[in-house]
Parts: structure tokens; C-alpha cells; sequence
């Protein structure tokens, strides 16, 4: 017997973007932290984790007396908006107990940026795609390119080519520790 239509499962139509979002934590348990974040951003509505770079452990960045970071560049597919995203990416942050106001480049347990979302450029008071760091910093390219190597919208080039001109000269160091893809919802 059939379904009413009203309940019959509709199939997913939505499009969804590829979007590589920067992932980092220096405060407590750093690969904890990331694991976790990745997980909750896989139980995002319309959204898959499809791939997860090497973390690196790396120097922070502007307040130097603090503690290493560990980085990485987490992959997605998803068919929320860019703004929907980076709503999601900021109640993430806070759940994991990162305060919602806090100083520029401070210890933070962790952060989540959109670095890419699709071929998208997005400049206004909120949102800024591509980030406006990526072509600065080498704890954002490196791990990028460990799955793919993305058209930088607005430069129209491979992100490979920017590690050339990249003013960032810290050394990266890979871990032997991994933050695993979630199971299939």
C-alpha cells in the first residue's frame, strides 16, 4: 500500500556546496576538542563531513605566550547557506565552551572558520569568503592541501600556488594522532 503523498519521504534536492572550514584548539585535550567539533559539525542538518586533513601542531599566532595549536582543515558538503554555517560553526564554538566575545588571537578552545564555501565570494560585515587570512597563513594552506588542492575564488588560482608567496614562515609539525571522519548518520 502506498503512502499518502504527504507522507511519503521526499528525495533530497537541496544542492550541496562543497566548504573546507580551518579547524583549531590550544586550550585542555586539543585533539579532543577537534574530534568533537568535527563531530557535531557531521550532525549539522544537510551536512557531511566528506574529509578531514593531517593535524599539525603549530605556533600561534599574534599573543605568543601561549600554548601550540593543533590545526587542521576539515571538509563538508553541505546545503545550508554560508550564513546558516557560520551560525552553526558559532553555537559549536560555544557548546565546547569558547565564550561568545573574547580578544583577537587569544587561547581559545576551539575555532571554526569557513576558509572555502564552494566558488563563493562573500564580503560584508559578518561573513568574509574566502577568509581573509588563507593566503596568509601556512597552518591553513598545508593541511588544505592534504585534501584537495581548491580554486581560490577571488585569485583565481590553485591554493598550491599561494604557498609561494606565503608571507608565514612557522614550521608545521605533523601528528601521529588523526581525527576520524563520524560514522554515516
Amino acid at each position: 500500500m502506498l503512502k499518502p503523498a504527504s507522507l511519503q519521504h521526499e528525495p533530497d534536492t537541496m544542492q550541496r556546496h562543497p566548504v573546507y572550514l580551518g579547524i583549531g584548539s590550544n586550550i585542555g585535550d586539543r585533539h579532543a576538542h577537534l574530534q568533537e567539533a568535527v563531530n557535531l559539525l557531521d550532525l549539522l542538518p544537510e551536512t557531511k563531513v566528506t574529509g578531514i586533513s593531517g593535524i599539525y601542531m603549530t605556533e600561534p599566532v599574534g599573543v605568543t605566550e601561549q600554548d601550540r595549536f593543533y590545526n587542521g582543515v576539515v571538509q563538508i558538503e553541505t546545503a545550508l547557506s554560508p550564513e546558516e554555517l557560520r551560525s552553526h560553526c558559532k553555537t559549536i564554538e560555544r557548546n565546547l565552551g569558547r565564550p561568545e566575545e573574547y580578544i583577537r588571537w587569544s587561547p581559545r578552545v576551539i575555532d571554526l572558520d569557513i576558509l572555502l564555501y564552494d566558488n563563493l565570494i562573500i564580503r560584508n560585515r559578518i561573513l568574509s569568503i574566502p577568509h581573509e587570512e588563507l593566503t596568509k597563513r601556512m597552518f591553513v594552506l598545508i593541511p588544505l592541501l592534504d585534501l584537495a588542492d581548491p580554486m581560490h575564488p577571488t585569485l583565481r588560482c590553485p591554493v598550491s600556488s599561494l604557498l609561494k608567496s606565503c608571507p608565514d614562515r612557522s614550521v608545521l609539525v605533523k601528528l601521529r594522532e588523526k581525527v576520524a571522519i563520524p560514522c554515516d548518520k
